[in-house]
């Protein structure tokens, strides 16, 4: 692998030559974990039915509700 010669200054200048492959390969790791991500968020977009929430109508209602049906909250 080639780096442009200011790309490895300014690397080495943030986390020293000591460390540029381990950065290196952490920021690869996150960045192919992001694509991944991106490509399950992509395979599932329109899978799930839009059929309205329950609290469309009334959105204070509804949480009023919920919190009644929480004995832990009710007081």
């Amino acid at each position: 692998m080639n780096l442009d010669d200011e790309l490895v200054s300014q690397l080495d200048r943030w986390v020293g030559p000591r460390r540029r492959s381990a950065f290196i390969a952490e920021t690869v790791r996150r960045a192919l974990e992001d694509e991944r991500r991106w490509d399950d968020i992509e395979a599932t977009l329109g899978t799930v039915e839009d059929t309205g929430h329950d609290w469309d109508a009334d959105a204070a209602g509804w949480v009023r509700a919920q919190r009644h049906g929480d004995l832990g909250r009710v007081g």
